[in-house]
């Protein structure tokens, strides 16, 4: 017997992301309910090429039957409605921020710590990480393995898609506008985002970081390694989907670029790009609509003692939370979770 999912936000970028996903990958499901807010109710939602589901209302949504919940809501949604599906009985897999930081939910990528799901039963949740602090620790597990990482050092060059649809429509209008010698108008962002970059991600914390540079250091420790330092900037820039990152990394030994270079290349959800020559290098353009983080210029950082550097490049939209959550899924049933029907 197959498992019965719902999916919550699926009206939203990530969530009709999830729907495409799970279709693309053939996940087990024999039912698949697509949960939004009550202005949604009736729509039809895309489930693979040929088929459409009708989105339901969450509010009203009976979870008791439930196998699997993949929810990327906003977090003050998810507060209410995760444990609500959990309560009921379903392992609830969330894409928000909310969860990511609780002791009691796993936080997990995959590729990188998939041992930590087992402590999922104490609250039945999993949490998807921040979309910039998976793709980098997807690339920095293999190295931290071979040569132990002290010091991360990372820019962000985030795509408009990672704040929403709204953002992404405040992109296209702002470009068609000065075209024709508009105004710029801001809606989601403080700044004009066309032909421009933005400092600023999330609201800021007393200490002058972003929320979203704090959720690259906390996170990467709780996934991979407490001891680890890390300091971020994350800037978004008039991208539609695909985040970049330029990643300094200090290690406790010695690791070459050509080491690095073969270690990624066989490293499971990573895909090496690294030509010395024009072209030879991966930017979010060739990897939208892709599975992988993939890395670029691979070069020995001379100003710390055991230093590399690094460019990454991947969907955030996919693997940055979408294939994520789908991939915890298919990890739960590897790991033998059982369907309610055929308990």
């Amino acid at each position: 017997m197959g498992y019965r999912v719902a999916v919550i936000g699926a009206t939203g970028n990530v969530g009709r992301e999830m729907l495409k996903i799970l279709a693309e990958r053939n996940f087990p499901a024999d039912e698949v309910f697509p949960l939004a807010s009550s202005r949604s109710i009736g729509m039809s939602i895309s489930y693979g090429d040929d088929r459409e589901l009708e989105c339901r209302d969450l509010a009203d949504f009976d979870f008791r039957g439930i196998d699997i919940v993949l929810s990327s809501p906003g977090a003050k949604v998810s507060q209410v409605h995760s444990p609500r599906a959990a309560k009921a009985g379903a392992v609830v897999i969330d894409n928000t921020s909310f969860f990511r930081m609780d002791p009691e939910v796993p936080l997990i990528v995959p590729e990188v710590n998939p041992q930590a799901l087992k402590g999922y039963t104490k609250r039945n949740i999993i949490a998807n990480p921040n979309c910039s602090t998976m793709q980098m620790v997807v690339a920095l597990k293999p190295l931290h393995d071979v040569a132990k990482i002290k010091r991360v050092v990372v820019s962000t060059y985030q795509s408009v898609s990672g704040a929403g649809k709204e953002a992404m429509d405040e992109l296209f209008e702002q470009t068609r506008g000065i075209y024709v010698n508009q105004t710029p108008e801001k809606k989601k962002f403080t700044k004009q985002i066309a032909f421009n970059v933005i400092p600023h991600i999330d609201v800021f914390m007393d200490d002058g970081f972003t929320k979203e540079e704090w959720k690259m250091e906390v996170e990467t420790k709780k996934i991979l390694d407490p001891s680890i330092k890390v300091v971020a900037t994350c800037v978004r820039v008039p991208v539609f989907v695909g985040h970049s990152e330029s990643v300094f990394v200090e290690f406790e030994k010695p690791i070459s670029d050509a080491e690095a270079r073969r270690i990624l290349r066989d490293a499971p959800g990573c895909a090496v790009v690294d030509h010395r020559a024009d072209e030879g290098y991966v930017t979010p353009v060739e990897a939208a609509g892709e599975d992988k983080v993939y890395v670029s210029r691979i070069r020995v950082d001379k100003t710390v003692p055991n230093g590399l550097t690094f460019w990454c490049v991947s969907d955030n939209l996919r693997k940055g939370a979408a294939l994520n959550a789908v991939q915890i899924a298919e990890e739960l049933v590897r790991q033998g979770l059982k369907s309610k029907q055929a308990a």
